[in-house]
């Protein structure tokens, strides 16, 4: 009989301790395994979602995190504004020769938590939210520059909002559903965007112009007189029902209109490396690369919590590995005469001291296999709820070269672990163990 046999015998004779001690290695394993992907998947999904297609973003002088949280990632609270004169700098100014394409943003409304961002329709035309996928449309069409109050809406707010093509909401002042709020005029709904796994999936886009036109987003003016009381309180009484009415308003005039960010896409490499530089020398706005504030963001902030993590699994594998130990060396006394007679038929030391140390290599490896697969079995699991909660979608992450070291790391851990008991049998009297009671 093989060594393998036999080892696999006495671990079936101890089949509620031996299983026990499996699957708290299993639990362990599953932890490691969990951290290790879970950190690999959101890394890669906010790296990639980092660009969207453009090499910076301008906004206000400020926290350049906090600029590329709530423009590119729906996040935090939207800084100061910058004037709208500034914009025209990257269309037909100072800019415009370095400059691919510029997209603004209006933000610091939402619509039952999920924010509205407002913008151009060339957001979505003819755009790559990744290196060979385009924006397309599930329902509907995108929003037109003519038409104010149409807007667009991405996958997951459409589903969890409910809202379809012809249906009408209406965005409340402020990044929160605290119900506070004022809410606005209402817009339609002309189109659904299809599922991008990115973070526009859950936000709802309207037409800037019919942004500037809702109350109290247009930028005071010194010398015009404030709107009273009195009109304010008609305007809340006003019937905010969507009509034809709302094609016909004049567009705000320029010196009232302000923008929280451009989203910009430099004209080549060299004019990337220029335009950033030109733009911060100045004192009007800044201009952040969104792909190395979210490295910054890993490198000193997620990076530390996910080594903290992955050294607490770990700990958890060298207890379970202890567990092995005690288990073993426990079933050493009711295994001696056992021991004893092996060696009386002539099995060496040696021998008996592999079947122990191969008791322990079964257990951590089957434990580790066991846990491998629960802890990929559970982000599958998990993956459709957190694409319905984030609209990021994870998928089957590719096999990490990290995971490779499982499998030696157990081995050399039931060595170690199985070391003790197997010197103890090495050392078994033959004499007194079969002298000992059966």
């Amino acid at each position: 009989m093989s060594l393998f046999k036999i080892a696999w015998r006495s671990i079936q004779q101890r089949g509620l301790a031996s299983a026990l001690t499996g699957f708290s290695m299993a639990l362990g394993v599953a932890l490691v395994v969990a951290v290790l992907v879970i950190h690999h998947v959101v890394q890669d999904a906010f790296q990639r979602n980092a660009g969207l297609g453009y090499d910076m973003i301008v906004g206000a002088k400020g926290g350049k995190l906090q600029l590329v949280l709530n423009t590119v990632y729906h996040l935090s609270t939207p800084v100061e504004n910058i004037p709208y004169s500034y914009l025209k700098e990257f269309t037909t100014g100072a800019y415009k020769d370095y400059v691919g394409k510029v997209v603004p943003y209006c933000l610091g409304d939402n619509y039952e938590g999920y924010r509205v961002v407002a913008t151009t329709p060339e957001i979505f035309e003819n755009e790559f939210y990744t290196e060979d996928e385009k924006y397309t449309f599930a329902q509907g069409r995108n929003f037109k520059q003519d038409k104010f109050f149409e807007g667009v809406v991405g996958a997951l707010a459409a589903r969890r909002l409910g809202l379809k093509v012809g249906d009408t909401f209406r965005p409340a002042h402020g990044v929160m559903n605290d119900g506070l709020g004022h809410k606005h005029d209402a817009f339609t709904v002309v189109g659904i965007l299809a599922p991008t796994g990115t973070p526009n999936d859950r936000a709802l886009f309207i037409n800037m112009e019919g942004f500037y036109l809702l109350e109290n987003h247009a930028k005071p003016v010194p010398g015009e007189p404030e709107p009273t009381a009195k009109a304010e309180a008609k305007h809340e009484d006003h019937d905010h029902d969507h009509n034809d009415e709302h094609d016909h308003h004049e567009p705000l005039p320029e010196n009232k209109r302000e923008v929280t960010a451009l989203l910009v896409r430099a004209k080549n490499t060299t004019a990337s490396m220029f335009l950033p530089n030109k733009i911060n020398e100045a004192n009007i706005a800044q201009a952040v690369s969104p792909i190395r504030e979210i490295r910054g963001l890993f490198d000193v902030i997620v990076e530390p919590i996910q080594w903290l993590l992955l050294g607490l699994t770990v700990l958890i594998v060298i207890v379970s590995g202890i567990g092995i130990l005690v288990s073993i060396y426990n079933s050493m006394s009711e295994r001696r005469r056992e021991i004893g007679v092996m060696r009386a038929l002539g099995a060496r030391r040696s021998t008996v001291m592999s079947i122990i140390m191969l008791e322990s290599v079964l257990l951590s490896l089957g434990g580790g296999v066991v846990g491998w697969l629960m802890g990929r079995g559970l982000i599958a699991t998990l993956s459709p709820v957190i694409v319905a909660q984030t609209g990021v979608s994870i998928g089957f992450a590719p096999l990490m070269s990290s995971e490779l070291f499982l499998i030696p790391g157990l081995i050399c851990l039931s060595a170690l672990v199985g070391y003790l008991p197997a010197m103890t049998a090495y050392r078994t009297d033959v004499a007194r163990a079969l002298a000992s009671s059966p």
